[in-house]
């Protein structure tokens, strides 16, 4: 059901679901992210493409909820998806990973090394995006990356 919610969000802009969906990544994520220290919140970034024929970045509008009540400052622009990958819903675990191995960049890495990071998605499957994207994070000296999302895929 989850699931089918998050598609309708993301993939036909029912965007009357956001409160809600950001309601539950709120009551999972708070009192984890309120027991440690944290610097920035990044979400996944959707390639320019991607962003313009959606309208919009599911996992940033999530990670702005997530940033607005948590107090960690929004890092939305550092991250960035440089290669317009496949859709990865029916790529497989190797797939996956080869599809977005080189996706990632980071714009800016100044002021990023020693940082605590959450990572913020919609939904994690086989952790090939979140991977992709804590690999570039941690290349760049940050010192831990947390991911958050709002469901597991199957």
């Amino acid at each position: 059901m989850l699931l089918e919610i998050v598609h309708r969000y993301k993939y036909y802009r029912a965007l009357w679901f956001e409160p809600f969906l950001a309601d539950l990544l709120l009551r999972q994520a708070l009192s984890a992210l309120r027991a440690e220290t944290w610097d920035l919140i990044m979400p996944v970034p959707l390639h320019p493409l991607k962003k313009s024929e959606r309208e919009f970045n599911q996992a940033e509008r999530l990670a702005l909820h997530l940033s607005q009540v948590t107090q960690i400052p929004l890092n939305a622009h550092a991250l960035q998806r440089v290669v317009p990958t496949k859709t990865q819903t029916m790529l497989s675990r190797r797939e996956r990973a080869a599809n977005v191995r080189q996706a990632f960049v980071l714009r800016h890495q100044d002021g990023l090394s020693g940082k605590r990071i959450v990572l913020v998605d919609d939904v994690l499957t086989t952790g090939a995006t979140a991977s992709a994207c804590a690999k570039v994070l941690l290349a760049a000296g940050v010192e831990r990356v947390a991911v958050w999302t709002l469901a597991r895929g199957i």
